[in-house]
């Protein structure tokens, strides 16, 4: 019975797969787990019985040596590069990551790094707002595309942020992303059986946290389906906040556990609470932390990384400036006065029973919808109305008369009379101030709380300014995702009307509003210091080359309540912009890291009647306390050998090279015009039928979409160029928000194509055999690449290298590049190739042929030396990472026991077994993964000889 191992190539029903993994059913066959190698069953999966089909392994001896004619030797050069752009690194360090379309830094290539490092790339990257969050979890999502574990990628993030996150991966990365929102999701139910799981049909998709929560059937679909690599940005919404865990939550424990690797991203990733901060760990790594309550930093170490601006600063030089900040005061209109004196006299029954307890006063959160807008606090005073109407059938209850007392006060506030908003009027018709509204990069965004702020503020400009219609958009979370999407992208292309955007706070997480803009305006004060970094971080961002100017509107009053609770939003503003300097995080100033429980701190001293000193006091003696979870962080994060290693790989061709040459190769049989960029390295390709048909299936929708109507595919390998091209595209009038140019490099979808079909130059039981000029008589070069897999069929060892005879008898091994420069091969002065086409020099074919059988045994000789290094290397690791398993499980059960020791033995039992198997689990991925046996599987890529003497 043929002996078969993972890893092992194997020829079934004529196409070639790699076993990944080997079950006996009860009959004693063999179930084969498989994945296609060649191009027509690539990257699919499937199970075979082999006492049903006829699995015949791939046998390197038995390779048919054909001689190559081709002029320069372009058959071997293009199938040899076709081969070599397959290699999978089996190091840890960065091969292209640092080569994507952005300005890359090393603190960007640092999470990836240390994601790297570990057996399991899981990682929380929770630098600060404005840092480049999205752009690191590309990077490290390029690095695994590059080992083979990027095929199927799911993105999980906001509404909002969908079509910027897919836009970042595909101009940056080329990473295609299928956006799955609300009007793609109609079309796949139209389109596909409702039993079909669309996360089968779409490899790489986006989609939003509110989509998969809302939707039963897609979350059905999540509990189906497996992915490479999992994203899920704004991570601290699927955090357990308590002992009641949130459907975000129960969503993300899902998919922690359908993807070996896990990306997570948050600016703000905890709440100061070392449980919450563990529910993260635990579903990057539910063996790390045994008490969710109490646990150190070793045990989280590699988990995350956390930096602030400050931390970076040096590294983003030229790139980042400051801020400038100001206030501008606001006097209050008599109407307004008016309004502070009826609310400060007003005292609320409803009030007098919430002082003894907890929670905030209602009249502070009408102070809170005060201190937004007239229109917002009207809104809150209706809704209590009306439940208090419903409760009293009296309306001269105390406080229907009250409430009813302030609403009137508040009616005779109008837009003249609104002091907040005429400065802002003021602010944007300020010669000083200078906003061009006529130009496309001078756009503003206003922030308020508020929904009722937003509405009137956007009714209002408008009317004021005279803005026509699309000149000013709103956003809040209540609009869809399409509309959101398009509002967003909107403020960012050139070609767009857009001009003043007017948000609620939910455009203040994550997106991307600092390509035209660099103008803010806080119309009302946040209650939180995370609110104002989250804001202020839409504009103040990496990649912002004006100096944001960022404006907060300040009420000045007569009266005393209402000026010391506005002195201490100021406060707020003073210390925001202090943390930002020497602090990094202003959560540490009020002791809170939610944005909840911050406001409830601010509420508290307004109530309390605290004076602005006593409030700053308060924050500072925050910062000087010692906070255990705060020290764990900076402390964990602090990973060791996190400097970026960069590997510079070498290839034959250069990629716009080799794009070029395979095309005009392919062109012999088939229709593919290409041609040469003149002004910048790349290549345009004519868009015949078929490739567009082709191309179709590797971008995404909205940018093959796009080329309908071109006549030509524009590839640029400059990623300067590519940069400024996608700038470019937003600000062109008549543009598109996607550009017309693609960047070209290793990881573009078109080389997976291109590969295939350069890998078809020679039948799968042939190498090409190059008769070099350059080579002595009687000296042959066998080049081979062999390769090592583990348990899970994920080469660990992946070496290329030449095997050299001469007259027959082995003298040595050689490095690939020693092969190289000895046989003169390179794509660039290609040496002429002196074949003689009517000979055919049988006479080396025959004499290298015979060779094969002892080649095969050289290379499994050689490769018994990086077999035996691997073992050595990884021997003690292994045993540690086993060691600090079952130390783990040893904590796990002992924390369990003390949880359930009153609970009865059958809950006991029970949860022992649950460890019991996540264990088990564990032990058996690190097993699977980290070993291997010396079974090597070898294949001859090309053979390079000189003239064999007696040949003809």
């Amino acid at each position: 019975m043929t002996k078969f191992a993972p890893g092992m190539r194997v020829i079934i029903r004529d196409e070639e797969w790699m076993i990944k993994k080997i079950e006996k059913n009860t009959m004693g066959a063999r179930a084969l787990h498989c994945i296609g190698i060649s191009p027509l069953v690539r990257d699919r999966n499937a199970i075979f019985l082999d006492d049903i089909d006829t699995v015949i392994p791939v046998d390197p001896t038995k390779v048919k040596l054909i001689v190559d004619e081709s002029p320069q030797y372009r058959n071997t050069l293009l199938y040899l590069e076709s081969q070599w752009r397959k290699r999978i690194p089996t190091d840890n360090a960065i091969h292209v990551g640092n080569r994507a379309a952005m300005d890359t830094m090393n603190y960007q290539l640092e999470p990836a790094q240390i994601a790297l490092n570990q057996s399991r790339q899981r990682i929380l990257i929770a630098d600060a707002v404005g840092l480049g969050k999205t752009l690191e979890a590309g990077i490290l999502m390029s690095e695994l595309i590059l080992r083979g574990k990027g095929k199927r990628i799911l993105v999980v993030t906001g509404k909002a942020m969908m079509v910027q996150f897919q836009k970042e991966m595909w101009n940056r990365f080329t990473i295609p992303l299928v956006r799955l929102d609300s009007n793609k999701i109609r079309q796949i139910r139209a389109k596909l059986p409702s039993t079909y799981n669309p996360f089968f049909y779409y490899d790489k998709t986006i989609i939003s946290i509110d989509t998969l929560k809302n939707d039963v059937a897609y979350r059905t679909h999540l509990e189906r389906a497996y992915w490479d690599i999992i994203v899920i940005d704004e991570a601290q919404s699927v955090a357990s906040r308590s002992d009641r865990t949130s459907q975000r939550a129960r969503l993300a424990e899902l998919l922690a556990g359908r993807s070996d690797t896990m990306i997570m991203l948050s600016a703000t990733p905890h709440d100061g609470k070392a449980k919450s901060f563990a529910s993260l760990m635990n579903m990057l790594d539910p063996t790390a932390i045994a008490n969710p309550e109490e646990y150190t930093a070793d045990e989280i170490k590699g988990l995350f990384v956390r930096r602030f601006k400050k931390d970076v600063k040096d590294q983003m030089s030229g790139v980042v400036l400051d801020r400038k900040i100001s206030e501008e005061k606001c006097r209050a209109s008599f109407a307004e006065e008016d309004a502070y004196q009826v609310f400060t006299e007003m005292q609320l029954d409803m009030d007098i029973e919430k002082k003894q307890g907890k929670g905030q006063l209602f009249k502070t959160s009408l102070e809170k919808a005060l201190f937004s807008s007239p229109a917002a606090c009207m809104r809150t005073i209706e809704s209590r109305l009306k439940k208090l109407r419903k409760k009293y059938e009296d309306d001269q209850i105390k406080d229907i008369r009250l409430l009813e007392e302030l609403h009137s006060a508040l009616e005779q506030i109008t837009p003249s009379s609104f002091s907040r908003y005429q400065k802002l009027l003021d602010i944007l018709q300020d010669k000083e101030y200078a906003w061009n509204r006529k130009t496309d990069d001078d756009r503003i965004v206003i922030f308020t709380e508020r929904v009722d702020t937003m509405e009137y503020l956007y009714e209002q400009l408008a009317k004021d300014l005279r803005l026509k219609k699309g000149e000013i958009e709103k956003i809040s979370g209540a609009m869809s995702d399409e509309d959101q999407q398009r509002i967003v992208e909107d403020f960012g292309r050139a070609s767009a009307k857009v001009r003043v955007l007017v948000a609620s706070d939910v455009a203040s997480e994550g997106l991307n509003l600092h390509y035209l803009s660099h103008r803010m305006i806080h119309f009302d004060l946040p209650w939180s210091l995370m609110v104002f970094q989250q804001r202020n971080g839409r504009i103040d961002r990496y990649g912002q080359t004006k100096q944001p100017d960022i404006r907060y509107l300040v009420n000045e009053t007569e009266n005393e309540k209402i000026r010391g609770d506005i002195r201490l939003l100021q406060i707020l503003v003073e210390k925001e912009e202090q943390a930002l300097k020497n602090i990094g995080d202003p959560a540490t100033l009020l002791g809170q890291y939610a944005v909840e429980e911050e406001e409830s701190v601010v509420s508290q001293a307004m109530e309390q009647g605290q004076s602005a000193e006593e409030f700053s006091k308060m924050m500072d003696d925050n910062v000087a306390e010692f906070d255990p979870l705060e020290f764990l962080l900076s402390d964990a994060s602090e990973v060791e050998d996190s400097a970026p290693k960069i590997s510079k790989d070498e290839t034959l061709y250069s990629d716009t090279e080799y794009l070029f040459q395979a095309m005009k190769y392919f062109n012999q049989s088939e229709e593919h015009p290409v041609s040469k960029l003149e002004t910048v390295h790349g290549v345009d390709i004519n868009l015949t039928a078929d490739i567009k048909h082709r191309m179709k299936s590797l971008l995404p929708a909205e940018v093959s979409d796009m080329l309908k109507d071109k006549n030509s595919l524009r590839l640029v390998s400059d990623k300067t160029y590519c940069m400024d091209e996608v700038r470019k595209c937003q600000q062109d009038k008549n543009g598109d928000a996607w550009p017309e140019v693609q960047y070209l490099w290793p990881l573009h979808p078109i080389f997976d194509w291109v590969n295939d079909k350069a890998s078809l130059i020679y039948n799968r039981d042939e190498a090409p055999l190059a008769v070099m000029p350059n080579l002595p008589d009687d000296t042959c070069i066998f080049l081979m690449n062999g390769s090592i897999p583990n348990r899970k069929s994920t080469p660990l060892v992946d070496e290329w290298f030449g095997l050299r005879y001469e007259k027959g008898k082995f003298v040595e091994a050689m490095s690939l590049e020693s092969v190289l420069s000895a046989a003169h091969v390179q794509a660039e002065n290609a040496i002429p190739n002196q074949v003689d086409r009517e000979n055919h020099h049988a006479g080396e074919k025959t004499a290298n042929q015979g060779l094969l059988q002892d080649a095969v045994a050289q290379a499994k000789d050689y490769l018994a030396g990086f077999y035996q290094a691997y073992q050595e290397r990884t021997k003690d690791q292994i045993d540690e990472e086993l060691t600090k398993l079952a130390e783990l499980e040893d904590k796990h059960k002992a924390y369990q026991l003390t949880l359930f020791q009153n609970k009865g033995e059958r809950k006991r039992e029970e949860k022992m077994r649950e460890v019991d198997a996540l264990f088990k689990d564990f032990t058996k991925w690190v097993n699977d993964s980290m070993t291997i046996e010396n079974q090597p599987y070898i294949r001859v890529i090309a053979v390079l000889t000189g003239q064999q003497k007696g040949a003809n």
